[in-house]
């Protein structure tokens, strides 16, 4: 099986996260951080991957430590679950519609962290969820679990739109990429070798 759990405590947050890339879409999530755990549920659907999240964080001040550090655990839990990388098909790609918005998202598993980010979202807030921290979570996410992960926004202006189109063509994308190849499930996809 495919898993990982994480324990992340610093003098921001207490994180503990547990991920399943072969679940079933199965997710409990308390972050401290009512949108945060409305956008980690789509993700964990959309994926297909297990994920439980409980964090216990300085939400007093704002939710900028939450989410980094929850993205940091997910990265971590993320390469973890992958071991070696054998098998897996290594690229997905996804065009995702949330009503007028449109989201692309690429990924390769790639062993490098990088982050293009290209996503216009016009309100500073959605609740009281600062939307710049959007960014901020891809960026911890990608940077621990050493992906190239490419976003962008290519239609609409309805700013939950675009942050929940985000998280779920990051997830199908993730799965995609993820999957194992039957035909080469004893093979890492690298003429490296490694990955």
């Amino acid at each position: 099986m495919r898993s990982a759990e994480i324990k992340r405590i610093t003098g921001e947050t207490d994180i503990t996260l547990s991920l399943n890339l072969d679940g079933k879409g199965l997710s409990e999530i308390n972050s401290g951080c009512g949108f945060l755990d409305h956008m980690l549920t789509l993700f964990a659907k959309h994926s297909r991957f297990d994920l439980k999240v409980y964090c216990k964080g300085d939400t007093n001040v704002d939710y900028h430590h939450t989410v980094e550090d929850i993205a940091i655990a997910l990265g971590q839990a993320f390469k973890n679950s992958l071991g070696d990388k054998r098998g897996i098909v290594r690229y997905g790609d996804t065009v995702l519609p949330m009503d007028e918005t449109l989201i692309l998202s690429a990924v390769d598993i790639s062993g490098r962290g990088l982050l293009r980010y290209n996503v216009d979202i016009p309100a500073y807030k959605v609740g009281d969820f600062d939307t710049e921290l959007c960014e901020e979570f891809w960026q911890g996410f990608v940077r621990n679990a050493e992906i190239t992960l490419h976003i962008k926004h290519l239609d609409g202006t309805n700013s939950h739109h675009i942050i929940e189109g985000i998280f779920k063509s990051v997830a199908r994308t993730l799965k995609t990429a993820v999957s194992i190849d039957k035909n080469f499930s004893d093979e890492i996809p690298s003429t490296k070798g490694v990955l």
